[in-house]
């Protein structure tokens, strides 16, 4: 029987494509989608007569209303479908017999589609697990969702990076050869460990020039940080994040893709729900849409004429932040702040001469208020005395 996947293009949906080979070897036909194109491809599958009895699975991407009609059609007619993913804005497909999506196992870790279409296919018997191919698939999962970064796992970011450096379909090619040949363990070779050290450095790099040219504006409720990115875009998001805690979310917009993304460190920001709104999707701290002509207006022809963001310097000794005298900011029309402590132990903000009623129970708080309303930076400490 033939075997049709239609699946994401990140690191994910290779993870998706490359168990599916595994599993049905030549027989199962992979496509690599986006959202701007995969309903229209599954459209011209569905349409073909030739296709009626193949098996359709779909992981890590959701179609829209129109195509999940047709979807439902073909599975009331007797036709192979299953719909597999992890984000919340696909829980509506598990209304159908035909779909499976779960965000998180039963011990609280979170799914991702190559997860969850590697335990389907275990499950049905297509698949023989292997020690090599678990850890394969959790390497995928925990860079999907990020938990890489909580336990200090650079193998699976060094995964992505080579995922990126070497293409898709070469890589994938790479990797079921080695699953096949060396099934009891899964590592990188002593090459791809060197070339990873020289990217580590290349990425620190591209951060640090990237945190310079971000632009603040405000989107609704949000405070937002936007940036014109094109590579390393889960490793930026997450580090501009940190490195500005006082923005809600890192916009990273790609004009060469077309594509937007948004990535977030805060639990009580939901940037799935923020791409929603612009036609897009993801999870709750990573996101992301086409860049439509809403999108552009909103993140580039708006934004055009701002000037970026400062970075708060690196190297000062005297105007240092929670200093017991006071620590003093300042912003591009040469507005100066002043953030200390009263007597009641609470923090205070001073606004060119002015002292603000409002009052904060931590420094991080009254910092927060400066960066997010006057777009300031720490002062330079060569600058104290001007």
């Amino acid at each position: 029987m033939k075997i049709k996947l239609f699946t994401d293009t990140d690191l994910d949906g290779m993870g998706c494509a490359v168990v599916a080979k595994l599993a049905f070897g030549d027989a199962v036909d992979v496509s690599h989608c986006s959202y701007r194109n995969l309903n229209q491809r599954i459209d011209q599958f569905l349409q073909k007569e030739e296709h009626k009895d193949t098996k359709l699975y779909i992981t890590d991407l959701a179609v829209n209303s129109t195509i999940e009609k047709k979807l439902n059609e073909r599975h009331k007619n007797g036709g192979h479908v299953m719909v597999i993913d992890h984000h919340v804005t696909a829980l509506h497909f598990n209304d159908y017999p035909w779909g499976h999506v779960l965000m998180e196992y039963e011990n609280g870790k979170k799914t991702c589609a190559t997860s969850l279409f590697f335990d389907h296919l275990v499950e049905n018997g297509n698949l023989e697990k292997t020690p090599a191919l678990e850890q394969f698939v959790d390497l995928v999962r925990q860079y999907d969702t990020w938990e890489w970064d909580e336990n200090d796992n650079i193998v699976a970011k060094h995964l992505n990076d080579l995922f990126f450096m070497f293409g898709r379909e070469q890589f994938k090619d790479d990797l079921i050869k080695r699953l096949k040949e060396n099934p009891e363990q899964f590592q990188l070779t002593d090459m791809e460990n060197m070339l990873m050290d020289v990217e580590e450095k290349k990425i620190e790099r591209y951060i640090h020039a990237k945190n310079k040219q971000i632009v603040q504006r405000n989107v609704n409720d949000y405070c937002i940080g936007i940036v014109h990115a094109e590579q390393y875009l889960s490793e930026l998001g997450n580090a501009l994040n940190k490195k500005n805690p006082h923005l809600d979310m890192i916009v990273l917009v790609n004009v060469g893709t077309k594509k937007v993304g948004f990535r977030t460190i805060h639990d009580n920001v939901d940037v799935a729900k923020f791409a929603k709104e612009l036609g897009g999707g993801g999870h709750p701290k990573a996101s992301g849409c086409d860049l439509t002509e809403e999108a552009f207006k909103l993140f580039v022809t708006d934004v055009f004429h701002v000037e970026p963001i400062r970075p708060d310097p690196e190297k000062n000794e005297i105007n240092v932040k929670d200093a017991p005298y006071g620590t003093y900011y300042e912003n591009r029309k040469g507005e100066i702040s002043f953030i200390k402590k009263d007597k009641d132990g609470m923090y205070t903000v001073t606004h060119e001469g002015k002292l603000l009623p409002e009052r904060f129970s931590t420094f991080e708080k009254a910092e927060i208020y400066v960066k997010r309303n006057y777009q300031s930076w720490l002062r330079y400490d060569r600058d104290m005395n001007k």
